[in-house]
């Protein structure tokens, strides 16, 4: 066997399906780094310096989820696509407005946005139990965090 090879210990159709429930979470979660980082630039208001600085931790947790699910999709034996093209073609979460966005327009949008990821992965959850309980445990890893960041920044609405 040739060091470039690799030997998968995975069914092949678990595999898969694992993979096609894998890659719309990837798409939308780099999505989501990509609109957190938007609204961190462009936030203006009262709450700026808190909020701000939370959407990087927002951001940092996002980065993280993408990067877990992009290589266990790699694990699996399937390539992971995380080609901004792709990412633009095919994300399920809306954009935000191109201009300076009041601090209460922030926590609403990016609330709406992760509360989104967190129920598509939640339907992730459910269906990998009996494709691959390992895929599952990661999904649920990644959940957590994202659901308390979600009480955080709802914590702020007036």
């Amino acid at each position: 066997m040739s060091g470039s090879q690799f030997r998968s210990m995975f069914d092949n159709d678990k595999a898969n399906a694992t993979a096609t429930l894998l890659q719309p979470l990837l798409t939308d979660i780099t999505d989501l780094s990509l609109l957190l980082k938007h609204a961190h630039w462009n936030v203006r208001g009262a709450l700026f310096q808190p909020l701000h600085e939370q959407l990087d931790e927002i951001v940092e947790t996002a980065r993280d989820a993408s990067d877990e699910i992009a290589e266990r999709m790699v694990t699996l034996g399937v390539p992971a696509d995380g080609l901004v093209q792709s990412i633009a073609g095919s994300t399920r979460l809306n954009p935000l407005h191109k201009r300076f966005l009041p601090t209460q327009e922030v926590i609403e949008e990016i609330s709406n946005r992760i509360h989104r990821v967190i129920e598509f992965l939640r339907e992730a959850i459910d269906k990998t139990g009996d494709l691959d309980p390992v895929t599952q445990d990661m999904l649920i890893g990644i959940c957590g965090p994202l659901e308390k960041h979600l009480w955080m920044l709802q914590s702020q609405q007036l």
